[in-house]
């Protein structure tokens, strides 16, 4: 049987996301890749990157445990097959993309809990988009789920969309710990990280590498753990130490506008040492690195349209330089409207 599940805002209607009908149509026939350019193909692929829209995703339970009494599970945020079919629809039409599933079944057997033996059935899908290419990958399932077919099925079409890129930016998700109901059900959902969002990628923000620490947020244990408070505040110093080196690096490429600008509308602070908090710390240096990645583009396509094109947008935005910029949203409208300029398809 399938986990436990909880929606994100409390529902997901599992219809079409209406933010998917806005995403350009993108009409590749049904040639071979090599018929279109790097661009055209970079900008199908970014668009595939992108998240989904918060309202259907989903959160599964993967681990449960006994804490002071209470029950607690870690969850990870998922989209069911509907969302990925939606998406490459809304890019590629109906017309435009193909699947083919093979199922076969293992050697490999267990005894189940009634102490009947069972087999694994695996399903391999062939996920074709035309003028992109094709992926194939396997999902697999004990053939005494209820589901078998169906699970096996709706992985292998994930794993293969993720190939693309398509919902890939689930996998660095490690896990939240958070209170269960008696049916093992999340009482609450966490909330989804900036850069999980369509917004918050299109912003440029991105996922950092996942540490042991995110697999322990929220109350969670870890049976490998077997640190002292002591230790772990020691390990927490440290961390703290080196994130606030990272960010006190990036005033000088930033400028002081950006720099600051960042400090008090994520961390609410003058500097990064007055900022206790790890997690706070981690999600300032991810805001740091796109607008560090922002201003990279900016150079980029000032080299094309020149610095006049600049100083018509930034009136526009009524600011008189770029040291004027503290926020990662105005700098991303420059940016765009740059690009556009300098007729740079952008790809974030």
């Amino acid at each position: 049987m399938s986990p436990p599940n909880g929606h994100a805002n409390g529902s997901s209607t599992g219809h079409r996301d209406p933010r998917e009908a806005a995403l350009p149509v993108v009409l590749l026939g049904t040639g071979t890749a090599s018929q279109f350019t790097p661009e055209q193909i970079g900008q199908s692929v970014a668009q595939l990157e992108v998240p989904f829209d918060p309202g259907v995703i989903e959160w599964r339970v993967t681990n449960a445990s006994k804490q002071n009494g209470s029950l607690r599970g870690q969850v990870v945020p998922y989209a069911d097959q509907r969302a990925y079919t939606d998406r490459l629809n809304a890019l590629f039409t109906p017309a435009g993309w193909t699947r083919k599933y093979t199922v076969h079944t293992s050697a490999n057997f267990q005894r189940s809990k009634d102490q009947s033996i069972t087999a694994k059935v695996f399903v391999t899908c062939d996920l074709t988009i035309f003028g992109l290419g094709s992926h194939a990958a396997t999902g697999e399932e004990w053939t005494d789920s209820d589901n078998a077919g169906t699970s096996a099925e709706a992985q292998s079409f994930k794993r293969a969309a993720a190939c693309f890129g398509l919902g890939r930016y689930l996998y660095y998700y490690r896990g939240t710990w958070v209170d269960l109901d008696d049916k093992k059900r999340p009482r609450n959902t966490p909330e989804l990280a900036a850069w999980a969002t369509p917004e918050g990628w299109l912003q440029g923000l991105r996922p950092q590498q996942a540490t042991d620490r995110d697999s322990l947020q929220s109350g969670g244990t870890a049976k490998h753990t077997s640190r002292s408070h002591g230790q772990q505040n020691d390990n927490d110093q440290g961390e703290r130490l080196q994130l606030a080196r990272q960010i006190e690096a990036m005033a000088e490429p930033l400028g002081r506008g950006l720099y600051r600008g960042l400090l008090k509308a994520v961390a609410r602070a003058w500097k990064p040492g007055d900022v206790k908090e790890v997690a706070v710390l981690e999600k300032l240096l991810t805001h740091m690195q796109a607008a560090d990645r922002g201003l990279h583009r900016l150079e980029v396509a000032l080299e094309t349209t020149g610095s006049e094109a600049l100083a018509a947008i930034l009136s526009s935005l009524s600011l008189k330089s770029l040291d004027q910029v503290d926020s990662l949203e105005t700098l991303h409208k420059i940016v765009l409207a740059i690009e556009a300029k300098a007729g740079i398809v952008s790809q974030h």
